[in-house]
């Protein structure tokens, strides 16, 4: 791919996600379903996201996916939030160029602990991966 791919723009519903750091500005870009309701997340996969084999690498979908889950859990709560566990499935290579969306959903929430769950589905409507993990909500400290 090109340098240009990491301009790409989205399909359509997707629009660009606010950076939160470094981390993830060296890791995107990637993109937020833009529908009210609609939390599914996206990215192009680029170069830098890939293995010498040329497809992605399985720390950047871990990484994709925890991004993914965390936006679902803020959707759900209003709060930021910690990874508590992360666990993955990985059925399918994800080669560079692909769309990628995350497809998360809530599983419950149990005061301040929410268990999330994500598929991975690449643009041909295959499923790459799977994740499912508990998150923290943190609360704000009084001053």
């Amino acid at each position: 791919m090109t340098t240009d791919a990491a301009h790409r723009p989205p399909p359509p519903g997707f629009a660009p996600r606010p950076t939160r750091g470094k981390f993830s500005l060296h890791n995107g870009p990637s993109y937020l379903a833009s529908a009210d309701g609609d939390i599914r997340s996206g990215i192009w996969v680029l170069d830098r996201h890939c293995n010498g084999l040329g497809f992605m690498h399985g720390g950047m979908i871990c990484a994709f996916a925890d991004s993914a889950l965390a936006w679902a859990v803020w959707s759900a709560t209003g709060r930021s939030s910690v990874t508590i566990k992360l666990t993955m499935e990985f059925m399918d290579i994800v080669k560079e160029g692909t769309w990628l969306e995350a497809h998360p959903r809530v599983k419950g929430i149990d005061g301040d602990l929410v268990h999330v769950m994500t598929d991975l589905i690449k643009e041909d409507g295959a499923l790459a991966a799977r994740a499912d993990a508990v998150f923290r909500s943190l609360r704000r400290r009084s001053a």
